[in-house]
């Protein structure tokens, strides 16, 4: 629903472990699998209402919130020929407002402080789901009851006009305009004969979204979202007696619907066909994929680890053949992804430049074929099944979103009937053979498959919208009037205590406890970022980073990914401007071996020649891509514009393409020993065990840690200034045959970071900072020409730029810039904050504090962002007084002291034939560029 919504997949598995384990201090000595597994429990009761409403309710009393989450049983699949993208349409129409909640529906959740608040559609089902506090649970139930029973009252024309025109920006800005965007619906297409319930994807098509009336929705709602056949999940601060009595009150009154059988699908039989795609890619592609069963099928979670043995984990078949030691692709990949009643099995591999596509081809076969024919070995399997359920075990915290409690419960209910279906799932996972995994796929696999490949060339036209057809309209009915429950009394933030240690070599940790999940979730933040790049060296900071676990020590790159997958250890570089920190997460059960295996990493990098010609090309073939990608090329052209090309923050991407093809290992060697260093670090731990195991632990490991002798530590040189800028100006980047623009407003705000913004923060709130925003609200909600429009401030260490930016049909490009500028003016003239906008701000800012501070990962990125920001320790438990302080009056003069529309950098990427006339109307001053 959000521009952040994805198109739903399957969630493999249950979000909830509990475990109590020994601490281990090798790999071989941790917790076996099946003796994890069965310690995954999501406890939960089931009831039925008499008009057939499903409830499961799973009770965690560790945060003052629940997850609401409803699951109607319709999705792309149960859709007739004619009608494609009627449920994802729906979807829309359902965040419209009801009879008893009119308006936007993202009002009354910010009103309740709702987080992880959105909605999907997939094949096989359409979802709702936010997290709110204890006190607003009555609320969010009668939100969802009035939007089942009470909500044709509120679908107009003029809506479904408005988000029938958000739905094929969505499409445009998702598939359309996105380099490899046809790639998922050409598979569907060809792999699913035509009258096959998956043969086309939630999307739909443009000429079906034009063509549906109100009449139709309606229609389409009455037949589809009645009680019995939903499924409502309420997961967190809430007892199955007292959500008896809460769902009875609310749900109890509406009339069941007709019975909807969902459409059954078999696997069809195998069409074998090879299809050339072309599209504004840097590298060819070449897939394979196959139809398989779905979900409920015995051989699913066979052919998940099968998946995940050749192209899913770091250590990967195809990654060390194809990647690693042939070098002949760049990426690879393999998964299974189920669906409900069929699946998709697919390998692929990205091309590296230069080699002949046909020979990547015939070894891509030759690999599958010979891992058909002989399996997995045992080691293998059980590293996938590791890397599985720690996965699980880092949804643990979150009881909604896109993957938590509420996610598990209901994907069973729904579809296996079974709210307990991920134990059957993941007792599945334990208990796999190489054997079975080998019989599904030879089953499966030995199939003739699609053959696909995706070549750069033009791309073919995307059917466009003709605008809604002319057909009856059908009538409004009138609205069942209901009264709206109150809010109760919201209970406020209990961040954790920050404490603190020091290593025996001056490393300082920050430390907070977080006891409700066995994980330890660990940051080694080095003051270095994309800043520490030389103006001549753009990228060296990157590489340098990513090359850490690509061989240390005796490890190589294959032995590092094996040994974390064997600990259950994720391990990513999370880089900004300012630090780069290398991010994990661990079982805590295994937090000695796992940072034994960080230690090395870290302190003993190899750079091998090999590894960094190996990234050098990977990396070079991301930046192609991304100049030619409409994101990728703002984000590759904006920092130089906004900074100037000599500024420690005018980094630009992944780098620059002719000092990537000439960085040594000399130079790589030499940054790492200038930033990468143990005076030039700072460690960050959320962990269930207490600071003192913690710091123990640490000076094991880390306490030994020297500065490389005769090496000065590296220094930031911010004695460039910004280009000044003497009234608004245009940049236009030309991408031919657009259907979208990707517009970029910026400015360098005379604000500090570390000083107290708030107001103008909370201002830029209103005109662009969340989904009821004023940019959003006209050129999304009324005007229908973008999927989401935002803006806001970045909080960098030494300057703080204020960015708006907003994707939008090309045939409206000229007049959204007018339209944002415009709103703009208002806000800062004739139309300053209003109380009601104010009201909803403080509201959602203060209420959903709880909900933000959820899990582990979240109160970690807030102790590294008040460090990096000068921040006092109890900064987010203070925001609710400074929040509740903030008048109508302070926000505009706040805002309009950071923010000077006649300093605005404008960036447009889009086809300038088209474009340029419409920029040109604007009166400001044009200047065409080529994407660096």
């Amino acid at each position: 629903m959000r521009p952040s919504s994805r198109s739903s997949i399957r969630f493999a598995g249950a979000s909830l472990l509990a475990l109590a384990l020994p601490a281990a201090a090798h790999a071989q000595s941790a917790a076996p699998l099946p003796a994890l597994v069965g310690e995954v429990k999501i406890p939960n009761q089931s009831f039925k209402l008499a008009n057939g409403l499903t409830v499961v309710v799973h009770e965690d009393r560790k945060a003052p919130i629940v997850a609401v989450s409803m699951w109607y049983n319709v999705g792309a699949k149960d859709e007739p020929k004619g009608k494609t993208g009627f449920a994802h349409l729906f979807e829309h129409l359902m965040f419209n407002g009801s009879e008893n909640l009119p308006g936007d529906t993202f009002k009354w959740l910010q009103e309740m402080g709702a987080t992880d608040e959105n909605g999907t559609t997939s094949f096989d089902r359409t979802n709702y789901f936010q997290t709110v506090p204890k006190a607003a649970l009555d609320r969010a139930l009668f939100l969802e009851s009035d939007r089942m029973g009470y909500l044709l009252g509120a679908v107009t024309q003029e809506k479904l006009d408005n988000q029938r025109g958000v739905v094929q920006n969505e499409k445009r800005q998702n598939y359309d305009n996105r380099p490899g965007g046809m790639v998922f619906p050409t598979v569907y297409q060809n792999l699913f004969p035509e009258g096959h319930p998956y043969h086309h994807i939630p999307i739909g098509s443009m000429a079906d979204l034009d063509a549906a009336t109100l009449l139709d929705v309606q229609t389409w709602f009455r037949e589809n979202y009645g009680p019995n056949n939903a499924v409502l999940v309420l997961a967190g601060d809430v007892s199955a007696a007292e959500a008896r009595t809460l769902v009875q009150k609310y749900f109890g009154s509406i009339k069941r619907g007709p019975v909807n059988v969902p459409a059954q699908a078999s696997v069809p039989p195998a069409s074998p066909k090879s299809i050339v795609l072309k599209d504004k890619v840097a590298a060819t592609s070449v897939s394979r994929w196959w139809a398989v069963p779905g979900m409920l099928d015995k051989n699913t979670q066979a052919l998940d680890l099968a998946g995940s043995v050749l192209g899913g984990l770091a250590s990967s078949r195809l990654s060390q053949i194809l990647v690693r030691d042939e070098k002949l692709a760049v990426a690879v990949s393999a998964s299974n992804g189920a669906n409900q009643r069929v699946g998709t099995f697919s390998v692929s591999a990205t091309v590296r430049p230069g080699v002949d596509p046909v020979v990547v081809e015939k070894r891509l076969d030759e690999i599958v074929a010979d891992y058909v024919a002989k399996g997995p070995t045992r080691d293998e399997l059980r590293r996938a099944a590791t890397a599985l359920v720690a996965s699980q075990i880092r949804g643990l915290e979150q009881v909604g979103g896109f993957g938590g409690k509420a996610v598990a419960l209901a994907e069973g209910q729904l579809y296996a009937g079974d709210a307990n279906w991920y134990r059957t799932e993941l007792q599945r996972y334990a208990s796999v053979t190489p054997a079975q995994v080998q019989t599904a796929m030879r089953q499966w696999l030995t199939r003739p498959p699609l053959k696909l490949r995706l070549e750069q060339g033009e791309r073919p036209a995307s059917d466009e919208a003709k605008g809604a057809q002319s057909k009856p309209a059908g009538a409004v009915p009138a609205p069942t009037k209901r009264d709206v429950p109150p809010l109760g009394s919201f209970a406020s933030l209990d961040f954790p205590t920050v404490e603190r240690a020091t290593l025996s070599n001056g490393i300082k940790v920050t430390y907070a406890r977080r006891t409700a999940v066995p994980l330890t979730q660990l940051a080694l933040s080095f003051d270095a970022g994309s800043a520490s790049d030389p103006a001549n060296a753009r990228g060296l900071q990157a590489l340098t980073a990513n090359l850490l676990d690509e061989g240390a020590g005796a490890l190589n790159a294959q032995a590092i990914a094996e040994r974390r997958e064997e600990l259950g250890m994720s391990l990513n570089v999370s880089s900004s401007l300012d630090r780069t920190n290398l991010v994990s997460s661990m079982l805590s059960a295994n937090i000695a071996p796992s940072l034994q295996l960080l230690e090395t990493i870290v302190e003993r990098p190899t750079f091998a020649q090999d590894d960094l010609d190996r990234l050098r090309n990977q990396t070079l073939t991301g930046i192609a891509q991304s100049q030619r990608d409409a994101n990728g090329i703002v984000q590759r052209n904006l920092p130089t514009l906004l900074y100037g090309a000599s500024h420690p923050y005018a980094t630009v991407g992944a780098g620059l393409p002719d000092a990537m093809k000439r960085f040594t290992r000399n130079d790589i060697v030499s940054y790492s020993q200038a930033w990468l260093r143990p005076d030039n670090l700072e460690i960050f731990v959320v962990s269930n065990l207490p600071l003192a195991d913690i710091t123990r632990q640490l000076e094991a490991r880390f306490g030994n840690w020297t500065a490389p002798a005769g090496v000065a530590k590296g220094t930031k040189a911010f004695t460039a200034a910004p280009p000044s800028v003497s009234g608004p100006r245009i940049y236009l980047i030309d991408r031919p045959n657009s259907p979208q623009s990707v517009i970029v407003g910026a400015q360098v705000t005379p604000l500090q970071s570390n000083a107290d913004i708030l107001a103008a923060d909370a201002g830029a709130d209103v005109l662009g900072g969340n989904f009821l925003s004023r940019l959003n609200s006209d050129l999304r909600e009324t005007r229908g020409w973008s999927y989401g429009v935002g803006g806001g401030f970045s909080l960098n260490e030494k300057l703080v730029p204020y960015t708006i930016q907003a994707p939008v049909q090309a045939d409206r490009t000229g007049e959204s810039i007018a339209a944002i500028n415009s709103q703009i003016s208002d806000l800062f003239g004739s139309k300053p904050v209003t109380g009601e906008e104010l009201e909803r701000l403080v509201s959602n800012n203060v209420k959903s504090l709880p909900g933000q501070y959820e899990t582990s990962a979240a109160v970690m990125s807030a102790l590294i962002q008040n460090d990096l920001l000068g921040r006092p320790d109890d900064y987010q438990e203070k925001l609710a007084a400074r929040y509740q302080a903030l008048t109508t009056g302070q926000l505009v003069p706040a805002l309009r002291a950071a923010v000077d529309p006649q300093k605005m950098t404008w960036l447009v990427v889009g086809d300038a034939a088209k474009v340029r006339p419409q920029l040109e109307k604007l009166g400001m001053p044009i200047e065409v560029i080529t994407t660096k």
